[in-house]
């Protein structure tokens, strides 16, 4: 059959794509069974723990999630026997809950927590206190037998301060504890130190950027850096506090890949040793690769289908789970002996159909600052094919963060419009993680410049390569994304409407609304205040909505703290002024990220009809 793109029949609508891929929060091997934390956007996107049992384990309300940083993670742990430890999201508090039973808090109200870690049978948290000034925040030990829920004092307190912490890593025999703190100040990748303390005595470990201190035994303690130009794995060993020696790299230290990345989230893990010593890790060039290291450092590639955004969550003997995305599957959980090579797929992980979603093909353009890198999803529909000549609609996705990246992977959020004839450019702009530092870095005081420069790039290259109809091109993004695409549309020229979810329109705005985790991230990204105040002000769209002359469709959380409504109001205020083609929308209840069902259903028929009535075509979701 042919019909013009963009009106294909699909079978993937709006709730298909609400309901398809839930999010995955970690997983744990729990005695004989297999947990793993799971949102649940029926339920306004709740998420629970389930077990490979088919149990729910945290029954409804009851929902885990942290607040700590703002982004959170870390929000569930539990222990062998199935006793569940989280971090309840109308509260914040950390409660235990045994299997069957209620929870019950187990820390005082006011603070926020997050990165639960259970070691050696002790609870650690990471704790945020915004109620002092300034705010304080620390590494706790939270007694497991209730004593501590209405008597902060019952609590250890490993290290506090005005400093962010992350990762508390107890050796086995539990006299030291490593961590890894940074100053707000800096972010976590351009600085993070590595601490660490036997109670008497704490030392900072060199490091540029550290992540995830894991320990081999009671003398050998590794971590992931970034002293150059790539995260890799180093091996400490300590004897003697005050005579620690220099570290050693794990295995090659000249790969061209990362273990690990932009420390958002307080739960991720990039790599974790087994008992044996061997090392299980996630390297990434653009997608991701999962390692085993040998003794001797030498690493065999495990053939799996998680190749994104990989997590090491857990190991026990020479299994691991790994949960993350695929190019070839859906998101899920995986099992994976590294001895026998066996991998079982515990959650998710469907295999796609290649004929409706077939794999992301990686483009690299010349841009102004250097390659560029993305992935391209072509339209595709076996049932269906444009008439002659006629020329693809595209839509660029933009990505978050801005120091984020995207992989690659298959999605039914992706086939929703591939499927209908729609192609999909997904970008990793100059500032985006997994392509080393020196990518990474091409940000540095050049936002609203390099991150534009590089997604008209990709837009440009790919018409220029005769896949992309360069009349009929969009440009979507949320948060730091939703920046560029305003930013994209001031500069004109290049896209026939834009969609902006959530987006940054001012940057002074921002910052009088960014949480401490983000206080100071303008200032490397723009400039300090106010020295470059003149500088916020040119770089923000608002300033040049002026400029702005195609459709805009602009959709917000109400409930947003860290780009506030008032953002993209002030965008919709200015379009309205000068009569230029836009909608607004506004959801209640949702936050920096739209969880609900309805919000995602209602969002992809907003945006489908939108890019219809701009393009031309009719559409039926």
């Amino acid at each position: 059959m042919s019909s013009p793109f963009g009106t294909w029949p699909s079978p993937f609508s709006p709730a298909t794509v609400a309901t398809a891929a839930p999010r995955i929060d970690g997983a744990l091997f729990v005695g004989e069974e297999i947990w793993w934390g799971e949102s649940v956007p029926s339920e306004g996107g709740r998420l629970t723990v389930r077990s490979s049992t088919g149990a729910d384990i945290l029954p409804a309300p009851w929902s885990a999630r942290s607040r700590v940083h703002e982004y959170g993670g870390g929000a569930w742990t539990a222990d062998d026997d199935g006793t569940l430890y989280f971090v309840a999201a109308s509260d914040q508090r950390v409660h235990r809950m045994p299997r069957g039973g209620t929870p019950a808090p187990l820390t005082p109200a006011g603070p926020a927590h997050g990165g639960l870690r259970l070691q050696q049978g002790r609870l650690f948290a990471v704790r945020e206190d915004l109620t002092q000034d300034p705010h304080r925040r620390a590494i706790i030990e939270i007694p497991t037998d209730g004593s501590a829920h209405d008597d902060a004092s019952r609590l250890h307190v490993v290290v506090e301060g005005e400093s962010f912490y992350a990762h508390p890593a107890l050796s086995p025999d539990g006299t030291r504890i490593a961590w890894v703190e940074w100053s707000g100040r800096r972010m976590p990748w351009q600085h993070a130190a590595l601490k660490l303390s036997d109670g008497a005595t704490a030392v900072e470990l060199p490091a540029r950027a550290a992540l995830q201190p894991e320990w081999l035994d009671d003398t050998e303690l590794v971590y992931a850096d970034d002293p150059s130009r790539r995260w890799t794995l180093h091996r400490q060993r300590i004897e003697n506090l005050r005579a620690l020696g220099p570290a050693e790299p794990v295995g090659d230290d000249d790969v061209d890949a990362d273990t690990g990345y932009g420390l958002w989230v307080l739960g991720n893990r990039w790599y974790r040793p087994l008992d044996d010593g061997r090392l299980v890790a996630v390297r990434t060039e653009g997608r991701d690769e999962v390692v085993l290291l040998d003794h001797d450092g030498a690493a065999r590639v495990l053939e799996l289908p998680a190749d994104g955004h990989v997590s090491v969550d857990d190991v026990s003997g020479t299994r691991v789970l790994l949960s993350g995305n695929s190019s070839t599957t859906s998101p899920g959980v995986w099992c994976v002996d590294v001895d026998s090579g066996e991998v079982t797929a515990i959650t998710g992980a469907e295999p796609v159909d290649p004929d409706w979603m077939p794999a992301a093909s990686s483009l690299v353009v010349k841009g102004a600052h250097g390659d560029v890198h993305a992935f391209v999803y072509s339209p595709a529909n076996p049932t269906t094919s444009a008439p002659e000549g006629e020329l693809a609609p595209y839509i660029v996705w933009v990505h978050g963060g801005p120091t984020a990246h995207v992989t690659g992977a298959a999605s039914a959020a992706i086939a929703f419009w591939t499927s209908r004839g729609i192609g999909v450019l997904d970008v990793n702009y100059g500032g985006s993680t997994g392509y080393g530092r020196a990518y990474r870095e091409r940000l540095d005081g050049a936002w609203g410049v390099v991150d534009v420069d590089d997604v008209i790039a990709a837009a440009r290259g790919l018409a220029e390569a005769g896949l992309a109809d360069p009349h009929r091109i969009a440009i979507r993004g949320g948060s730091a994304g939703g920046w560029t695409v305003l930013s994209a549309l001031v500069r004109g020229g290049t896209f026939a409407a834009g969609i902006s979810r959530y987006g940054v329109a001012d940057l002074r705005m921002l910052t009088a609304h960014s949480p401490d985790f983000e206080a100071h991230y303008i200032d490397g990204l723009v400039g300090p205040l106010p020295e470059a105040e003149d500088l916020y002000v040119d770089r923000s769209p608002l300033t040049h909505a002026d400029r702005i002359d195609v459709p805009v469709l602009l959709m917000q959380g109400a409930d947003d703290r860290v780009v506030p409504p008032s953002q993209s109001e002030a965008i919709r205020d200015a379009l309205a002024a000068r009569g230029i083609d836009h909608e607004y929308v506004l959801y209640p209840g949702e936050g920096h990220g739209f969880r609900a069902k309805e919000t995602i259903v209602d969002a992809l028929e907003r945006e489908y009809s939108f890019l219809g009535r701009v393009f031309g075509f009719a559409t039926e979701s």
